[in-house]
């Protein structure tokens, strides 16, 4: 009895698909054969029915369930779109029986993804190259692109405006990039496209690379001149350089690019950061015409926490130079002080400052000072190494200039000492003829010259030396 009743159900199951039509079997397949589509791209889709001849069939393509989009009734089973957000599904009504088969579905996403650009030091040293990653493309080979571009501060606001850089124009097929010896304080970002006509992606976020040493165009100064702050200070940023009109710029711990009128004001070229506004970040300048300055990584602590703070210097600093740490409170320089390095004790704390009289390039890394307990922050002490191609370069711009006037000096008495000669007349010469003759011995051929010494005399042309009078010296010259 109960296999009776599970066989009337399966034929009123089957019965029922085929009153509605449906069947299963039908795919929906694209081109280009990607996992995921976003709205804005041309896709080419295919209904394939899995059954008899492509020319049997009525296709249709539908989105959202809703009513459908085209039909197609000749042979050819494929449909070209330019796709908005939702879900496709294709189906098709078989002409001889009204059977009709429905595919699987292929979703388009509502917008663009944005991906996430990470370089590859953030912090420069002179000379260093940087990487450029492009990250967060999910099934990141599927057709993709990506085209890397400079940041440039935009006058007009205090956004930037993106320009391809060299090497970058039909993009690359790998997600990183290398630049190789930047030197400088810049803002990069990247996107992604693919397809024909070509879809991109959104731009990424800006972000920056930065370099302590100074551009060749501006330099950036910050008063009080130190790394650490407290939050209750007052902080003046200045910019030097070439051009009228900067803007300084801050990248805060959190992530936030914000301008000088976050809790400052401009003035001139001089950013005062007022009191409680104040928060850790990295700071440059920027011009209207696309300059950076030097960046200058700043700590600030809040108050409360009644804590000290080291005082050491803004910018790098050169080998060879003396170096002051120091460290204080809110309200005076501290005494008995631990001063470390790189977390290792240097210090026995029976002085108030720690003195390099000359710094080297092992003493670059973190400082902090610690009194009666309290540590101050850890701030990076850069140390800037002389080349020697830039020491001799140097010294030769110093000697230089001592040569040419020595060379000079010595041209002129030169000259003089020629000019006198000449205004007193030639002074006696000696001239000399010499004469070949042959001495034959019974067993070698000596060759002798027959030296004749003549006088010149004053005012009087010089005559030929062949007087036959005239004393001789023979000299052997060879055999």
């Amino acid at each position: 009895m109960e296999k009776t009743l599970d066989s009337l159900l399966g034929l009123l199951l089957l019965t029922s698909l085929f009153c509605c039509g449906q069947a299963q079997g039908a795919a929906l397949t694209t081109e280009p054969n990607w996992l995921t589509f976003y709205s804005g791209e041309f896709v080419t889709f295919r209904c394939d029915m899995n059954e008899g001849e492509n020319s049997d069939w009525e296709y249709k393509l539908n989105r959202n369930n809703g009513s459908y989009l085209s039909i197609k009734t000749d042979k050819k089973n494929t449909f070209t779109f330019l796709l908005h957000s939702g879900e496709y599904q294709c189906c098709g009504r078989k002409r001889s029986s009204d059977e009709t088969k429905c595919s699987n579905t292929v979703t388009v996403s509502a917008s663009p993804p944005q991906p996430v650009l990470s370089v590859s030091p953030s912090w420069l040293n002179p000379g260093a190259s940087v990487t450029l990653s492009c990250e967060g493309l999910k099934h990141q080979p599927a057709g993709w692109r990506f085209f890397w571009y400079k940041a440039v501060p935009d006058p007009s606001s205090s956004s930037y405006t993106y320009e391809l850089l060299p090497n970058s124009t039909n993009g690359t097929e790998q997600n990183s990039f290398i630049i190789n010896g930047p030197t400088h304080t810049a803002g990069f970002v990247c996107r992604a496209g693919r397809g024909g006509p070509k879809f991109y992606t959104h731009y990424s976020e800006p972000k920056f690379v930065w370099s302590a040493d100074p551009g060749p165009a501006a330099s950036f100064s910050v008063n009080p001149d130190r790394v650490q702050h407290f939050r209750s200070e007052s902080v003046s940023l200045s910019c030097e350089g070439n051009f009228a009109e900067w803007r300084v710029r801050r990248f805060t711990e959190a992530g936030h690019l914000l301008d000088c009128f976050y809790g400052g004001r401009m003035n001139g070229s001089t950013c005062t950061i007022e009191p409680f506004y104040f928060s850790s970040g990295v700071f440059w300048c920027e011009s209207n015409s696309g300059e950076f300055s030097n960046a200058i990584n700043i700590t600030v602590l809040y108050d409360y926490y009644d804590g000290i703070i080291l005082l050491s210097p803004v910018h790098p600093v050169t080998e060879g130079d003396p170096v002051t740490l120091r460290c204080r409170d809110k309200d005076h320089l501290l005494s008995n002080v631990f001063f470390y390095h790189n977390d290792k004790l240097i210090h026995d704390g029976s002085r108030e400052e720690l003195n390099i009289s000359a710094v080297s390039k092992s003493d670059e890394g973190f400082y902090k000072c610690q009194h009666s307990g309290k540590d101050s922050p850890r701030s990076w002490m850069s140390v800037r190494v002389t080349s020697p191609v830039s020491s001799l370069f140097l010294m030769l711009l110093i000697i230089g200039p001592v040569v040419r006037i020595v060379l000079i000096f010595l041209l002129l008495l030169f000259l003089c000492c020629r000019r006198n000669n000449v205004a007193d007349g030639p002074s006696d010469a000696t001239y000399s003829q010499i004469e070949l003759r042959d001495f034959r011995e019974n067993y070698s051929t000596p060759t002798y010259a027959n030296i004749n010494y003549q006088k010149k005399k004053k005012g009087n042309r010089s005559p030929a030396a062949t007087d036959a009078d005239a004393d001789a010296v023979y000299s052997e010259i060879g055999t």
